[in-house]
């Protein structure tokens, strides 16, 4: 019999605490101060670590370790799909410019809140423009949803472009959808768990090796990036003595795919190419001496923040790892186990000699 090598407990109730707030923290690309400043005070305890803001707004963390010979590196984001407002229609209704990799079919009929420059909330829904089967033919019902059909319904008394301009609205005002958290039987339904799902493990992983009064083996750095969706976001952030970096990001569940919701996966390739081989079957084995069941994954329609740091010039080996997240950028689903098993691969690596 193979006695497999222990990790500190994880406290499963403050990993759904921790990730059902930052859910409900509204973060779009280009709007993320919120999820920053709720990351910050996750770990205003932990004296310890030297907190950062980029000048770009993300967060740093330093994690002084037993050693700083071969310095490591952690990445999630916490930026989401959103949009900004690009035209206030004659009608009072907005058109979007979609921010990230939007299908605009998986966000039709979502509640929205609209962010004004000047601080105000307005709250709306993002309809197809002919949406009523009472009024509108099968050929207008069946229409293509695209930035073009798409628009955002007020819930204000708005039925022109001067009286929704008068509520504080402009164009460039952030728009972020409503996530709809949901946890039941082990599942966590909702909007953005890519990639605030990572970051949720991240913490928890953090916080249950402090607890047991443990370190890192190295010195790491850990950046939840903010520009991740638009494609450049840990290309600036990693310290440039780092060896190797592990991202964190959800692992696409679909047909033809090998993740599944219940595990943890490490991913080969994706669109961009494969991921640092060496690295990548280290991650393995150590996973395997813990007793952490995961599964080996290629997703095709696919990049992360750690090819935005080597396509940005960093000169450190990346993996990438996280849970398996069904309808990814739709209305995604993950399980406890996935998250679970993600945060206790991401202690072993910490703890790696």
């Amino acid at each position: 019999m193979i006695v497999k090598k222990t990790l500190p407990s994880i406290d499963d109730g403050d990993l759904i605490a921790t990730l059902t707030g930052l859910l409900n923290t509204p973060s779009p690309t280009g709007f993320t101060e919120r999820a920053v400043s709720f990351l910050e005070e996750e770990l205003n305890d932990y004296s310890e670590m030297i907190k950062t803001r980029t000048r770009k707004g993300a967060l740093t963390v330093t994690w002084p370790g037993l050693n700083a010979n071969s310095p490591r590196a952690l990445t999630a984001h916490i930026d989401t799909l959103g949009a900004v407002v690009k035209e206030i229609k004659n009608n009072g209704r907005l058109r979007l410019s979609a921010v990230g990799g939007l299908n605009w079919n998986s966000v039709e009929a979502e509640g929205v809140t609209i962010f004004t420059s000047g601080g105000k909330t307005v709250r709306g829904s993002l309809m197809f423009h002919k949406p009523s089967m009472h009024v509108y033919s099968k050929e207008e019902l069946d229409a293509k949803r695209d930035d073009s059909t798409m628009e955002v319904r007020l819930d204000e008394k708005t039925a022109s472009a001067e009286e929704t301009r008068k509520l504080g609205i402009d164009v460039g005002d952030f728009v972020a959808f409503d996530p709809r958290v949901e946890f039941t039987n082990g599942f966590v339904r909702s909007r953005h768990l890519d990639d605030k799902a990572c970051a949720a493990c991240i913490l928890s992983a953090i916080k249950a090796l402090r607890d047991s009064g443990l370190k890192p083996m190295q010195r790491t750095t850990i950046l939840f990036s903010n520009y991740e969706e638009v494609g450049h976001g840990a290309a600036a952030g990693i310290p440039a003595d780092v060896v190797e970096l592990l991202t964190v990001d959800m692992a696409a569940v679909g047909e033809g795919q090998n993740s599944d919701e219940y595990h943890t996966s490490i991913c080969i390739k994706d669109s961009h190419g494969p991921y640092h081989h060496v690295m990548t079957n280290r991650l393995r084995r150590l996973a395997e001496a813990y007793g952490i069941d995961y599964r080996a994954d290629i997703y095709p329609h696919y990049g992360s923040d750690g090819e935005a740091a080597w396509t940005a010039g960093a000169d450190m080996a990346v993996a990438l790892i996280g849970p398996g997240v069904d309808a990814s950028h739709h209305y995604e689903r993950t399980h406890i186990d996935a998250l679970t098993a993600t945060t206790r691969w991401l202690m072993a690596y910490l703890l790696e000699e």
